[in-house]
């Protein structure tokens, strides 16, 4: 394993410091996978730490509970991962496909379609505000909490924006959850099925789907142990579970099945290296270029740049990757993606960093393990 470390590049080495850190630090992730291209080759794609750990987490003492030694589950370049609000991505391109195809536009009111989303002041909300987070609606509402599909709706119906429309930026899953029903009351098809004929089958990226099915959950990596968290957030609408495995984490997506516009969305490194070619080279024939330039363009407010679904120039996780054109998005399990259109370079970097807690995640590392990714794959080359 030493000789193996000694040949790896930095970033693989700075990687693994951060999965299996010296006590007593805590691990950013029990593991990952990197995958890093430019233009048609990929320069790196490796896997490091577990994608199976724990069995449970110990909030008494801060701790996980590990399974037996032998029952640990090593990460590989082939583990499906939950994305998170990376499944956002899917959402704004099934709803530009939707653009090209005439069914709607950018600027018309959602409740021109929708007209039971106009209530509490939202009439005039178009599908560029909802795309580029400036909608005015909050963070989230907890949809959990309510047991049937007509309820969870009124819930959104009857939201009021925090401020006018057009106004600010807020970063808000509610604006995806409304993007997905917009796309359902189009199409009359299910988000699932969109992405699926829209996306993923035309790219052939076959490990990725909603609601993955029970024989894939071997390949899957673990995420968090619920049960023990009442204290920081009520799990799953008062469902108590253990080690979430195979299933989505987010608790709005899970009480909907599995398949929302603003998380469910499992994936490898790979397939998503697939998507970020696509986007590349002009669409790869799920979208026009012209298309492509629209959603990775600043659609958003003065000093908030963002395109339609994409985080725009955010140094934050992008490091030196960032720059006017990059876009990318980051995913609460630890996931994360960028793709610079101006030297052809995309990141993928997919962590289970929530395993077996979310509590360890919070901070700063997550971030900076990201920009230093993106940031190892901007220098690349430069001295080859």
């Amino acid at each position: 394993m030493t000789d193996r470390r000694v040949e790896l590049p930095l970033l693989i080495r700075e990687l693994a410091a951060a999965v299996e850190p010296t006590p007593p630090a805590r691990p950013w992730a029990a593991g990952a996978v990197v995958l890093a291209g430019r233009g048609p080759a990929v320069v790196l794609h490796e896997a490091l730490g577990w994608a199976v750990r724990y069995t449970a987490y110990d909030q008494t003492c801060d701790r996980g509970v590990e399974l037996p030694r032998e029952r640990w589950v090593p990460m590989h370049r082939e583990t499906v991962f939950d994305l998170a609000s990376l499944t956002k991505l899917f959402t704004a391109i099934a709803t530009v496909q939707q653009i090209e195809r005439g069914r709607t536009t950018l600027d018309i009111p959602v409740a021109a379609h929708l007209p039971e989303f106009g209530r509490a002041g939202k009439e005039g909300v178009t599908v560029r505000q909802l795309l580029a987070h400036t909608s005015g609606l909050r963070a989230e509402l907890p949809f959990y909490d309510h047991p049937t599909h007509e309820a969870r709706l009124r819930l959104l119906w009857d939201e009021a924006p925090l401020c006018p429309p057009g106004s600010a930026h807020c970063y808000s899953d509610l604006n995806f959850i409304a993007l997905q029903l917009l796309l359902e009351r189009l199409t009359g098809e299910p988000l699932a099925t969109l992405v699926r004929d829209g996306i993923t089958g035309p790219l052939g990226m076959v490990d990725t789907c909603f609601a993955p099915p029970p024989h894939w959950r071997s390949r899957i990596a673990a995420t968090e142990a619920v049960s023990q968290l009442k204290a920081v957030r009520r799990p799953r609408g008062g469902l108590d579970r253990d080690m979430v495995h195979g299933e989505v984490h987010d608790e709005n997506a899970y009480a909907m099945g599995g398949a929302a516009g603003h998380a469910g969305v499992f994936s490898t490194a790979a397939d998503l290296g697939v998507l970020c070619r696509a986007l590349l080279a002009g669409g790869g024939g799920i979208l026009g270029p012209e298309s492509v330039a629209l959603m990775l363009a600043d659609a958003g407010l003065p000093g908030h740049p963002h395109g339609l679904g994409f985080d725009l120039d955010q140094p934050s996780f992008m490091g030196e990757l960032a720059g006017p054109h990059t876009v990318g998005h980051t995913g609460f399990t630890g996931t994360s993606l960028v793709v610079d259109p101006v030297n052809g370079s995309y990141l993928i970097l997919l962590a289970n960093a929530v395993h077996p807690t979310r509590l360890w995640r919070q901070g700063p590392q997550g971030s900076s393990v990201r920009a230093a990714a993106a940031t190892w794959l901007a220098r690349w080359g430069k001295d080859q």
